[in-house]
């Protein structure tokens, strides 16, 4: 197997599934730029090739480790097409692992998918190249992987409904007033997950379940207003299925994000895991209530988006991704992450999808508009 953002929040949690499991082999590991990890888990594992996406860490790379480096974006879909994988983690952050996404499916390889970009910007792509190769698709999502797990004991026509939960972030219950001036070190703060800076933030504004709605629509075919999302503080219910007969499958667990890798590295099996058992024995209660979506205005844009299809939940995304990197520089406050996307999803028409490069063109004129408001915002 493939391991791609290796030293991120999830891949560095993958690679301790891989040392837990003596029957997966890596074959090849890929970061941004973070070379000193990158080696070092090349080094432990025993793998000869890796990727590094910017140029000069690709270089300090080259200097460093007795392998082969393959530099910048076309080495990392080199690394994907070359490995001869069985399956590829795409755990790259962001659009750019779109393409990756693409060339795993197009090398033959079984896709465990945790970057939801690939779905949001472009899931009509990856659901032609999936159709093509015959090979599976595997959400590491703790909430789509729950959901794929219900799915198991439903037969027939399918489910009737969805249902996400969120875990409300670090700000559930507060007003908009209350989040004015809310600071980077407060909306990192996580409640109940450990996770990578930008999906923490899109945690705060709610704009991960927005995504993973679209994700949902994509991945299990099941119409938008069938897809529901409650805020769950305590973060154990990890998803629902509705039945036509009235009755739910849950799937309940401590939140832990070796449970959904494992399933999707190890599939159709299931292998044991360190992650820890939910004790029934202690007295604890499940809470469940409405999102507030006048405060958390991103939840809606993101569903809004993903009814009009085409290149708009791309536009949302890019926008996102702009506006938070934005919020991390310090640069906006955190309620402007909603203003910046809301804005670009009207200023760009949205089209039908038709190919990777008309997506490219989408995700740079979407974050050009961001950019343009900063300008005018900054003067």
């Amino acid at each position: 197997m493939v391991i791609l953002g290796a030293t991120g929040s999830v891949g560095r949690q993958a690679l301790d599934v891989v040392a837990g499991q003596l029957g997966l082999e890596l074959v090849g590991l890929s970061a941004r730029r973070s070379v000193e990890p990158l080696l070092e888990a090349a080094v432990a594992h025993g793998v000869g090739r890796v990727a590094v996406t910017e140029p000069a860490a690709a270089a300090r790379a080259a200097g460093a480790f007795a392998g082969e480096v393959l530099g910048g974006p076309d080495g990392l879909l080199r690394l994907v097409r070359e490995a001869e994988a069985d399956v590829v983690l795409n755990a790259v952050v962001g659009a750019a692992g779109l393409a990756a996404s693409l060339a795993t499916l197009e090398a033959g390889a079984d896709l465990a998918l945790a970057n939801k970009e690939s779905l949001i910007a472009g899931g009509p792509l990856v659901l032609a190249a999936l159709a093509r190769s015959g090979r599976r698709l595997l959400p590491v999502d703790s909430e789509h992987s729950a959901v794929l797990q219900c799915l198991g004991g439903v037969d027939g026509d399918g489910p009737e409904g969805i249902v996400l939960t969120a875990s409300g972030g670090p700000f559930r219950g507060r007003t908009t007033d209350e989040l004015a001036d809310v600071t980077r070190s407060e909306a990192l703060a996580h409640p109940t997950w450990a996770m990578g800076a930008k999906i923490t933030v899109d945690s705060a504004t709610l704009m991960n379940k927005g995504l993973e709605v679209i994700e949902a629509h994509v991945l299990f075919g099941v119409p938008y207003d069938r897809i529901e999302v409650v805020v769950h503080p305590q973060s154990i219910v990890h998803g629902l299925v509705r039945l036509r007969d009235g009755a739910l499958l849950a799937h309940l667990g401590c939140p832990d994000m070796c449970v959904p890798i494992s399933y999707a590295l190890t599939y159709p099996e299931r292998a044991a895991t360190t992650a820890p058992r939910l004790d029934l024995t202690q007295a604890f209660s499940l809470d469940f209530e409405p999102p507030d979506l006048d405060t958390f205005r991103c939840l809606a844009l993101a569903r809004e988006a993903g009814e009009a299809g085409g290149t708009a939940p791309c536009v949302l995304n890019a926008a996102n991704e702009a506006a938070v990197d934005a919020f991390l520089d310090g640069r906006i406050r955190f309620l402007d992450i909603a203003a910046l996307v809301a804005g670009a999803l009207e200023r760009v028409a949205a089209e039908p999808v038709v190919s990777l490069a008309q997506l490219a063109e989408a995700d740079a004129t979407a974050r050009a508009a961001v950019s343009d408001r900063l300008a005018v915002s900054a003067r």
